[in-house]
């Protein structure tokens, strides 16, 4: 309550000064002035379009007031007190001007160091490509796939109901209806705020099985048919590891799970909730492709995959040896950077631990075309990706589409006020307290998620065909140069290039340590063979 502390002390001072108003005159001026104040502070609480207006009555204004005064004091409001590595301030705004369908337009060039190591573009053409549509979709599903699923390229990614309150789940799922593109789920289940939404769903299985999860917390295969049959889940989604704490487990603490969350997440009320850092449904990479086979067939047949972030490269190329062995291919492999967020990683596991989205990704891309699969399974890619830039890039190392957590979120009005884990989310995005979530207004982010969605597309349908292309999947390496650390530029097919199909089948020149540890690894154990 103390957020509106200021709020009652004005509607106080309203209320002496109309009284003293019968002993004197003088009380007539701050009569007005905290009349005024008071009008201001009931026109925020019942507002709709600014989070932090209805949480914080009066005193939220003294935040446009300072990101108004000059660049400098609103980039540090923005950058101020983060980690190692703060997100752009650039990015964030083109966000917040695309969900609101603002101009997103900005005089006097770029705000990029050009010239410092890194530093990224894409190569333009003299005969630039007029596209007209900007509703790019891809088709996921292989040979054993009964229900293909057309993907938009640009989706939301997994955010859990429990990390993200009820209104934020609502508004995300409720414009993924209204702009066509899929919403995630995060390993935290199905809740109602996904279903009320209706929009496309993902349905993302962790360790945990929450959803599908039998009382021991093993996976309950008649649970799972239960979800998975609802018209609204589109895809399988298992998650292996996340980019934010690759190799980590989770635990829910008792007092913060709520009637709706042990219902989403199938948990009984009193006790902690915790996520294993291992599946008990699988322990090889065969039984792994057996796990997924199984799931698509109770399914009755929708797309089915997996998510990870690179970790050993060899286990990963352990699965891929068990999907020759068994003849079991995944419809889809999403590739998770270690770049990507969460209100529950431990620092070090954030900084430190996984693989970075673009090695992640071309490394994932390289061993399946080097295995002969690549035609047959398409690749995800999340991991900070926000804008359109962010969205060809990752096309050109090998993904098919990409999912976005942070840039929605954005959408829905997340200011990175960074107290995730608190549950005193000031805007009502990631907290539980009913208070707080009421100043997430969902017909007005879903509105705004919507036209995110599409203003990106747009502005990728324009980037593409200034780039000479007539479609985003087109994009290669070649595409894009960058800086490097002693200023000159590279090629990104130099730094990334597309390794020979077939290369790992066959004796042959090795690439960079790939054939070394293809030749350690072992369809049946993710140990290390000699």
């Amino acid at each position: 309550m103390g957020r509106y502390f200021i709020f009652g002390v004005i509607v106080a001072c309203f209320a002496v000064s109309a009284v003293g108003l019968f002993w004197n005159l003088w009380y007539l001026a701050p009569l007005l002035v905290f009349g005024t104040l008071g009008t201001i502070g009931i026109y925020d609480v019942v507002q709709p379009s600014h989070s932090i207006l209805r949480n914080y009555p009066v005193l939220g204004h003294m935040r446009f007031l300072f990101e108004g005064i000059r660049p400098e004091i609103r980039q540090y409001l923005i950058e101020s007190d983060q980690d190692e590595e703060p997100f752009s301030r650039d990015d964030r705004s083109i966000v917040y001007q695309r969900a609101k369908g603002v101009e997103d337009k900005r005089p006097f060039g770029t705000r990029e160091n050009v010239y410092a190591a890194g530093y990224a573009w894409v190569t333009h053409s003299i005969q630039p490509v007029h596209i007209t549509k900007s509703d790019f979709r891809v088709t996921i599903g292989g040979k054993d796939c009964k229900q293909p699923y057309s993907a938009s390229l640009y989706n939301i990614s997994a955010m859990s109901f429990g990390a993200l309150s009820g209104n934020a789940i609502s508004a995300l799922n409720k414009g993924a209806k209204a702009g066509g593109f899929a919403h995630d789920t995060g390993e935290g289940g199905i809740s109602r705020y996904h279903r009320e939404g209706g929009g496309d769903i993902i349905y993302e299985i962790g360790s945990g099985y929450y959803g599908c999860r039998a009382a021991d917390g093993t996976f309950d295969a008649d649970r799972f048919v239960e979800q998975a049959k609802d018209p609204q889940v589109k895809m399988i989604e298992v998650k292996i590891s996340q980019g934010a704490k690759p190799g980590h487990g989770g635990m829910l603490p008792a007092s913060k799970i709520s009637p709706e969350i042990a219902q989403a997440r199938g948990v009984p009320m009193g006790f902690d909730c915790v996520s294993p850092a291992l599946h008990s449904a699988f322990s090889t990479p065969v039984e792994m492709m057996e796990f997924i086979g199984h799931l698509r067939g109770l399914s009755g047949g929708k797309p089915t995959g997996f998510k990870l972030c690179i970790g050993h490269r060899r286990e990963f190329m352990c699965i891929v040896k068990a999907m020759l062995k068994t003849g079991i291919v995944p419809d889809f492999i999403v590739v998770d950077g270690k770049e990507g967020g969460t209100g529950a990683a431990p620092l070090e596991f954030a900084n430190h631990v996984g693989m970075p989205l673009v090695e992640g990704l071309s490394f994932v891309h390289n061993t399946l075309r080097g295995a002969g699969l690549r035609d047959q399974i398409k690749i995800g890619a999340a991991g900070k990706l926000i804008t359109s830039f962010d969205i060809a890039r990752v096309l050109s190392l090998g993904a098919d589409w990409v999912n976005s957590a942070r840039g929605f979120m954005f959408a829905i009005g997340c200011i990175q006020a960074q107290a995730c884990h608190t549950n005193r989310c000031p805007v009502g995005v990631a907290t539980q307290d009913a208070l707080r979530q009421r100043a997430l207004v969902v017909p007005d982010k879903a509105e705004r998620v919507a036209r995110f969605h599409k203003n990106t597309m747009k502005a990728l349908s324009e980037m593409t065909g200034a780039a000479g292309l007539s479609d985003p999947n087109d994009f290669l390496p070649h595409h894009f140069l960058m800086r490097e650390k002693q200023g000159g530029m590279i090629s990104g097919a130099q730094a990334n290039p597309y390794l020979p199909i077939g290369f790992l089948l066959k004796e042959g020149k090795d690439f960079d340590g790939y054939r070394a540890r293809w030749n350690r690894a072992d369809f049946a154990s993710f140990a290390p063979s000699d």
